[in-house]
């Protein structure tokens, strides 16, 4: 484990910048993104302002990835802005790497909030130093219909703008993975449909864990290992390693393959817990149960990990609400009471 930087905690009347780091999806709903400006004007008290790029259309976008990184450069410099939102994911921030100056981003630290494809930007804020946020995007959970989601900006507002530890992370009484078109504005009319959820499950384990806070979406995470962005074994040394799936098609036989690449990788020996979300997707309910049973089953059965805690159907990633997780910062898992708390703050 190293020292982290902590970026400044986040104030009302701050400014923050966009950035699209991934897809130019938000260059083609624009509709949607003034909605979530103003949502999150009203929710906390901020102001979005865009980067050069940030509203280009999905082919500039891919085809200019060293313009994305320069926007995440000059955002990081520009000493009027205070954080930095990405406006969602996508499958190809990795092609921003050739492009990022990491000194930019340890002489600079601010709050940088993302979740999916910006694992990318998540791993390269965390080999500059940075502590960084995995939480809400703005095209997503910021302009969720009909206002921001309760559970989603409580957990936001006690990780980006109170320097005080977040705490207890309490599940979600109830959640969704509706999927209501964004190119059709007059679906923005209507609420999605929460339902109840399985309710958290330990898979295995025992006692209290600490460690601290490593992961993302494992769909971006296999495009990263062997890169200069993959953390060494000493960083993963009793970290807690936090996993979700997107909606985007996983096969069972790919899960594996990236749980065993993890063991044969003796990382998953230094980890001290797991912690792993509701997958995303319109998954049915033997779907949303199949991933833990392949985790349990790799980690256990194949390579005799049977008292590293696992704890599942979490509250982050790709259904909402979520909460909003710290890289580096220390966490607890309390298994009998299969209880989740950050107790170390991300901001100072």
């Amino acid at each position: 484990m190293i020292e982290m930087i902590k970026p400044k905690r986040l104030q009302k009347g701050d400014k923050v910048a966009a950035v699209s780091l991934s897809s130019g999806l938000v260059g083609e709903v624009p509709y949607r993104y003034e909605i979530g400006k103003r949502q999150i004007l009203e929710t906390f008290g901020i102001e979005v302002v865009e980067m050069r790029n940030t509203l280009k259309n999905i082919q500039w976008i891919y085809e200019n990835p060293e313009a994305r990184a320069e926007d995440l450069m000059q955002a990081f410099e520009d000493k009027s802005i205070k954080g930095i939102f990405s406006t969602i994911g996508g499958e190809d921030s990795i092609r921003i790497l050739p492009f990022i100056d990491f000194d930019i981003i340890k002489n600079n630290p601010k709050v940088f909030l993302g979740y999916s494809d910006s694992t990318i930007t998540h791993f390269i804020c965390n080999n500059a130093g940075l502590t960084s946020f995995y939480g809400p995007s703005i095209l997503a959970n910021l302009s969720e219909n009909q206002g921001i989601l309760r559970y989603t900006a409580s957990y936001m507002k006690k990780a980006l703008f109170g320097s005080t530890p977040i705490g207890i992370i309490e599940p979600a009484k109830k959640w969704t993975d509706e999927y209501l078109d964004w190119f059709n504005p007059e679906n923005q009319k209507i609420k999605r449909v929460l339902r109840k959820p399985f309710g958290r499950k330990l898979l295995q384990g025992k006692g209290k864990i600490k460690g601290h806070l490593l992961g993302g979406c494992v769909q971006v995470l296999h495009m990263i290992i062997g890169t200069e962005l993959w953390f060494s074994l000493d960083r993963w040394d009793g970290a807690i390693l936090f996993l979700e799936i997107s909606e985007s098609e996983l096969p069972e036989r790919f899960f594996k393959y990236f749980l065993r690449n993890l063991a044969a990788s003796k990382i998953l020996e230094k980890i001290n817990a797991i912690i792993f979300a509701r997958p995303g997707g319109q998954r049915n309910d033997e779907e949303l149960v199949m991933y833990d049973k392949i985790l349990l089953d790799i980690i256990s059965n194949e390579y005799g990990l049977s008292t590293l805690p696992i704890l599942a159907q979490m509250d982050f990633g790709h259904t909402d609400p979520v909460f909003t997780i710290p890289y580096g910062v220390m966490a607890e898992l309390d298994c009998d009471n299969q209880s989740f708390s950050i107790i170390e703050a991300g901001v100072v």
